[in-house]
């Protein structure tokens, strides 16, 4: 999924809202995830948004792919809370037998350890999935717009924009240094883990010097049109919300509003 992709999305409610309005529910979002830590509330907010990424047009192959990916990390998350987080961990799923050197009878794997993993794994999982929603549904230049209308200096909204432009060049350039590889006979889905590490590392030089290319081409093109970033410039499209964008708006502060409100008076959200 690259910008150039964006465009293959579909229609669909997310990318009529303003940008403003997305980046709120990523706020939102953003603040349930940290706010919350009982496994059950996570959970919830994952499959929403999980949801959310779904009728946002969202590929579910590029979530699928992205699931793949932090798989492993998951499971290191998982294994790490449920044997060794002892502020947590009090019923005792499994113990180590003592015959083991070391940690023999004192290894355990508690099932709170586990919820609390899991709980962690639903808060990451919950931050990867909002960005896309915000992302990959919002032309760059409504989000230059959307920047500006929010006071954000026209310099730091350009420089977002310019690195997110950069990033998927970058991973263009790594698909034709592998395919020009491929072609040349490396056979490289044949391979162990420790060569393609092997293969990689020599991608790395190539794909710097490409990297440092295109950055100093940039440069000439916006010196060649006098770029100085003042903010004193107009735009072919203004951003105005809409009632939509309002009733989003709204729902978002209920529920920020109201979470805030229970968790300070009831306790809801906390680790159980």
């Amino acid at each position: 999924m690259t910008w150039r992709t964006i465009g293959s999305i579909r229609e669909s409610p997310f990318r009529r809202l303003d940008f403003r309005v997305k980046l709120a529910i990523l706020v939102v979002a953003t603040v349930l995830a940290f706010l919350w830590e009982n496994p059950t509330l996570m959970a919830v907010l994952a499959l929403s948004l999980l949801i959310c990424s779904l009728v946002a047009g969202i590929p579910p192959s590029y979530l699928a792919r992205l699931f793949r990916l932090t798989l492993p990390f998951y499971a290191i998350v998982l294994l790490t809370h449920g044997f060794w987080n002892t502020s947590v961990g009090r019923t005792a799923l499994w113990t180590a037998p003592r015959s083991w050197p070391l940690v023999g009878g004192s290894l355990q794997l508690t099932s709170e350890g586990l919820a609390y993993g899991a709980m962690v794994i639903l808060r990451t999982l919950s931050l990867i999935l909002a960005i896309p929603v915000v992302i990959f549904t919002t032309d760059l230049n409504a989000l230059i717009v959307g920047l500006v209308q929010m006071r954000i200096p026209y310099r730091v909204a350009f420089v977002l924009s310019a690195t997110l432009r950069f990033v998927p060049l970058l991973l263009e350039e790594i698909n034709s240094i592998t395919e020009a590889q491929r072609l040349r006979g490396l056979a490289m889905e044949k391979m162990s883990l420790s060569q393609r590490l092997q293969v990689y590392s020599r991608i790395a030089v190539p794909l710097i010097l490409g990297a440092m290319t295109k950055s100093q081409q940039i440069e000439l093109v916006l010196a060649s049109r006098a770029f100085s970033g003042s903010p004193d410039r107009t735009y072919l499209h203004e951003l105005t919300l809409n009632p939509v964008d309002y009733v989003v708006l709204a729902v978002c502060a209920l529920i920020l509003v109201a979470a805030l409100w229970l968790r300070v008076t009831a306790g809801l959200g906390t680790f159980s």
